[in-house]
């Protein structure tokens, strides 16, 4: 299908420099500073090489956590981490847009590869703008005379408004990478040519998210059933009337959620036979998994779906000829309540359907388990490709498809 925006495929890129925006965003032990696992480094470092080998000079553009967390760093260990990777030498500069980063990119020749430092040490890149705007910051200001085009690869972030990722498109022939064009043509082919019957499955702990998938999806008709888990679950479940026991409550009250508990019963008013609750749970009693029917519940902390709703979502899934899936079905991260996420995901590997898994804690399961071949397609942006579900638009996406329509 068109994606109505340029690809590398689009320029001649031989001895030109390209500024390519990545999404090599990683997990660092606070402790030690050292990365956890370059899963995203290796999934960038093909349109890296690709770029290399095409004789482009790359300067890479990345972010690494935000201010104020404990794994917010400079992006030093990601160079020698994608060298590795590579088996090509990245050169790494601490500076972003000044004349150490201009100098270092002056000297760059056809093949090379360049890691500037951290983009969100530069205050600008934390605000949300008009894509605009952004175009006018010192960083794109100054470092798009310094290159021919722009590669936006990053898809993980393609949900934000921010100069580097929606700026250069406004001063450089911009394209997609390839971690970009094969997320968009997989999530749009996926959701513009819907085989029924479509099962969505929403769990985690981002009810926000969960709930405006619903509402799109249920009210355009593209899905036939939501297969609830997690703590959407939960708020559904007490929306819907049973007694979830006051430690429950308390812990939606807390993550400041009762909203979505309102949402929750004008949407099972709207569709109650299309959204489909857990009939049984299990809590964590003892540090040990019991399960109880949803009407028998204790005051405890509800840890995962149970046996019986295991059963039931996988006979929905196996019927299912589209799926897509986000969020874990529980506290997975903890032994005896992986049980629920596990089976679903191995119920969405062996079905014949096409699938499609989120970014975040459901793909690294899925990964973790092997699973990944059985399943048609796993998103590297969670935030991006459930902004895409619930029918919001990408700034990135945007900016390159006007880039390439002219109309910036």
């Amino acid at each position: 299908m068109s994606l109505d925006f340029y690809t590398i495929d689009d320029f001649d890129l031989d001895d030109k420099t390209v500024l390519v925006r990545v999404d090599i965003n990683s997990p660092v032990d606070p402790s030690s500073g050292l990365i956890l696992d370059d899963t995203r480094i290796k999934l960038h470092a093909e349109t890296i090489a690709e770029l290399s080998k095409k004789g482009a000079k790359t300067v890479v553009l990345a972010h690494q956590s935000r201010p104020g967390k404990k794994d917010f760093t400079t992006l030093e260990q990601h160079a020698d981490a994608l060298s590795n990777i590579l088996k090509h030498e990245v050169a790494y500069v601490d500076d972003i847009f000044g004349s150490h980063a201009r100098n270092a990119i002056g000297k760059m020749k056809r093949g090379d590869i360049l890691l500037l430092e951290n983009v969100r040490f530069y205050s600008e890149e934390i605000l949300k703008r008009d894509p605009k705007l952004q175009s006018e910051t010192h960083m794109v200001q100054n470092l798009a005379p310094m290159a021919d085009y722009f590669v936006n690869d990053a898809f993980a972030a393609a949900h934000r408004s921010q100069p580097s990722l929606v700026g250069f498109a406004f001063a450089l022939p911009s394209a997609a990478g390839r971690i970009m064009e094969r997320e968009l043509k997989a999530l749009y082919n996926a959701m513009n040519n819907v085989q029924k019957p479509c099962i969505y499955v929403l769990g985690g702990v981002k009810v926000d998210d969960s709930i405006m998938v619903m509402e799109n999806v249920l009210e355009n008709g593209s899905a036939d059933y939501i297969l609830t888990t997690g703590l959407v679950a939960n708020i559904f479940l007490w929306g819907s009337g049973v007694n979830i026991r006051k430690y429950n409550k308390e812990f939606i009250e807390k993550k400041g959620y009762c909203d979505f508990v309102r949402k929750s019963k004008k949407l099972l008013k709207n569709f109650g036979d299309q959204i489909i609750l857990p009939k049984d749970l299990a809590v964590c009693m003892g540090d040990k998994r019991v399960e109880f029917s949803v009407e028998d519940l204790p005051n405890q902390p509800i840890f995962d779906i149970g046996t019986e709703t295991i059963k039931e979502y996988a006979g929905y899934i196996r019927r299912a000829n589209t799926l897509f899936a986000n969020g874990p079905a529980g506290v997975f991260e903890k032994d005896d309540f992986n049980i629920g996420t596990d089976d679903i995901l191995n119920a969405i590997a062996s079905s014949p359907g096409f699938s499609i898994i989120g970014g975040g804690h459901l793909a690294a399961a899925a990964n973790q388990m092997g699973l990944s071949k059985g399943i048609s397609h796993i998103s590297s942006g969670g935030g991006a490709s459930i902004n895409l579900l619930a029918g919001e638009d990408l700034p990135v996406v945007t900016v390159l498809r006007d880039h390439a329509a002219k109309k910036i």
